[in-house]
């Protein structure tokens, strides 16, 4: 059973006079999902996800979210999606639970609802004892923490972050990071612009390329290593303790497998398909000790770079 499309794009468009900042755009993300937006300065992220919130209105294309039109339906959309921009505005000269309720009070929560919200938020990004603390005394890590709590204020389907982890230290990333991996775990949908691709990598089971408002690739880092990095094939990783002579023929005896590199004790198995199961059958049969065995890894931030090298 496929998964229910959450955001779904068509030649979606966007041009300022003779500039095409996002051109052509097909997009589609699923439920529960978190997508990496990825791309240089420019290459039409911030743009899109403008458009996708009703924002900003495309010159051609249309997008749905949750079925409906940002532009014509710009209400509907407003109430089940959450934004965190990159430059993040709150009232400096009022406390994080003040500038929590007035979002609250914005999205037509009860005055019970929204304090229990706002306690339980509060703690879960880790400023339960800075709740009455004015915000304009908050580092930027603080700020980034609250503007994940005011995102999620309202329990939205859908949440857009942009940069959410800029200039933020390592600590800091991580429990950005851990939060949104949280709220993919409740089923809500995660769209991540980010120039940070090792941080992207960690937490997104998709990822889009954009260049110059295309979409140059998308899919796993996994498939995309493959497609940009492997040929297309997949790399099994293995190292055996004492391999026995025979082994090499024997793996390249197996239906799919396409080459065997070796080096000591060990190989590099390229082959059409993963074919974990048959390899470790092969060094058992073989006589000798499998130690380890892993389908070779790719770098997000390879992939990124040996595409724009290229392009």
């Amino acid at each position: 059973m496929s998964q229910q499309a959450v955001i779904e794009t068509e030649k979606l468009t966007k041009r300022y006079h003779d500039f095409v900042a996002v051109d052509k755009l097909n997009l589609r993300i699923d439920e529960g999902e978190v997508f990496g937006f990825l791309g240089p300065n420019g290459a039409g992220k911030t743009t899109t996800i403008l458009m996708l919130l009703g924002l900003t209105e495309p010159t051609s294309g249309t997008a749905r979210v949750y079925g409906y039109d940002p532009i014509r339906e710009p209400l509907k959309v407003k109430r089940i999606v959450g934004y965190m921009p990159e430059k993040i505005g709150f009232y400096d000269d009022l406390t994080a639970r003040e500038n929590l309720d007035y979002t609250a009070w914005l999205n037509g929560l009860s005055r019970e609802e929204a304090a229990r919200k706002m306690s339980e938020l509060l703690e879960m990004v880790g400023l339960a004892k800075d709740a009455e603390k004015k915000v304009g005394k908050f580092s930027h890590g603080m700020k980034q923490r609250l503007g994940i709590a005011d995102v999620m204020i309202k329990d939205p389907k859908v949440a857009f972050f942009d940069e959410p982890t800029s200039g933020i230290d390592p600590e800091g990333v991580d429990q950005i990071l851990s939060l949104i991996t949280d709220m993919a775990r409740k089923k809500m949908t995660v769209v991540l612009s980010s120039h940070q691709l090792h941080l992207v990598q960690k937490v997104c089971n998709r990822v889009g390329i954009l260049a110059k408002g295309h979409l140059v690739l998308e899919g796993s880092v996994e498939q995309l290593g493959r497609e940009s990095l492997g040929g297309g094939k997949f790399r099994i990783q293995l190292q055996v303790a004492d391999p026995a002579t025979k082994l090499i023929d024997a793996i390249k005896s197996i239906n799919g497998v396409i080459d065997v590199e070796s080096s000591n004790d060990l190989l590099l198995v390229s082959c059409n398909d993963d074919l974990r199961p048959q390899v470790a059958r092969a060094v058992v049969d073989s006589g000798s000790l499998l130690v380890q065995m892993k389908i070779e890894e790719y770098g997000l931030e390879e992939i990124y770079l040996k595409y724009f090298r290229e392009s």
